[in-house]
């Protein structure tokens, strides 16, 4: 693998100590990849992040001074939407895990997960970009059960187009993005039209909150 084509990796976490470990173990499971810069929180990304070093993907904690990681994920969807972002926290709360899924994270790690979870987490946001458990998917499910996610709202179904509708259906399940282009004999740039198109209708910012607003109106189900 060239340099070009080695995945870049930075850490925002301010725990320093936590973060070298973390790197040291990044480093050993994924080799190939590059650690392009380590922040102690979303002020000090800002000041370390350009279009020069723009990470594939940041390793993000939650609960840090300054600048959290609520704040700091909202900041990248505005200035560098293509960074993807994995949280890895203590912080075990449902409401805190359903507001960082829905603010577009592509998965979310406790911080006392063995190794090899870490591996398979960062090896499936670069490849398939997201990576749930079944920890993650229960802490969605109850949310949707008690009635937390109000944005959904029933009505926006009348926008969504028949194309449109069964995109999501595919969205909701394993496949990719390329896989259900290849699906529905589309092309790719076509597939990110109806994404893109469904989350502005929806107003919505991931793909798991897509697969949210399915299950919440029974396009889908569990």
């Amino acid at each position: 693998m060239t340099a070009a084509e080695q995945p870049k990796i930075a850490l925002v976490d301010d725990h320093r100590l936590f973060r070298k470990g973390l790197i040291s173990l990044i480093e050993m499971l994924y080799p190939d990849c590059v650690i392009v810069f380590e922040a102690d929180n979303g002020y000090d990304l800002q000041k370390k992040i350009d279009k020069l070093n723009q990470p594939d993907l940041i390793l993000m904690d939650v609960n840090m001074p300054g600048m959290d990681g609520f704040d700091t994920v909202t900041w990248l969807n505005t200035n560098y939407p293509l960074v993807k972002v994995l949280a890895v926290s203590m912080i075990e709360r449902e409401e805190s895990i359903v507001k960082m899924l829905k603010l577009g994270v592509k998965g979310y790690l406790s911080k006392d997960v063995e190794p090899k979870e870490l591996g398979e987490a960062i090896h499936a946001v670069l490849n398939k970009g997201f990576y749930y458990t079944d920890f993650i998917t229960g802490k969605l499910v109850h949310s949707l059960q008690t009635g937390n996610n109000d944005s959904l709202k029933a009505e926006s179904l009348s926008l969504i187009s028949e194309r449109e509708m069964e995109f999501l259906k595919m969205a909701c399940s394993e496949m990719t993005y390329n896989e259900i282009a290849a699906r529905m004999f589309l092309s790719p740039k076509t597939i990110d039209g109806y994404r893109n198109s469904l989350f502005e209708k929806l107003q919505i910012k991931s793909r798991v909150g897509l697969a949210l607003y399915a299950v919440k109106n029974g396009i889908v189900t569990l």
